[in-house]
């Protein structure tokens, strides 16, 4: 697989992600793979990422549901690469 660099994150985003990790005991890689495959709508029950990235005793986000905050983190996340500049995502 090949590696990309991101350049160019503002602090609140890098902050955001770095919250995120851990709060859900994830690698970084693992938050903006997980932000990126949802964002991009590649997300799906087969995908190998969406399957490695969950708690194997959380039965809740199997089901679709988020709790508030869960659910606020992803749609900042969404938010987030749908204002990148189309610049900075083709490099």
């Amino acid at each position: 697989m090949p590696d990309l660099t991101i350049r160019h994150i503002d602090s609140l985003m890098a902050e955001r992600i770095k919250q995120l990790a851990k709060e859900r005991q994830w690698s970084i890689n693992d938050v903006v793979l997980h932000a990126l495959r949802h964002g991009l709508g590649m997300a799906t029950a087969g995908n190998i990422f969406a399957e490695t990235l969950l708690d194997p005793g959380d039965l809740t986000m199997l089901a679709g549901q988020w709790d508030p905050e869960e659910k606020a983190a992803f749609q900042e996340a969404i938010q987030a690469l749908s204002v990148a500049p189309a610049s900075s995502l083709s490099k």
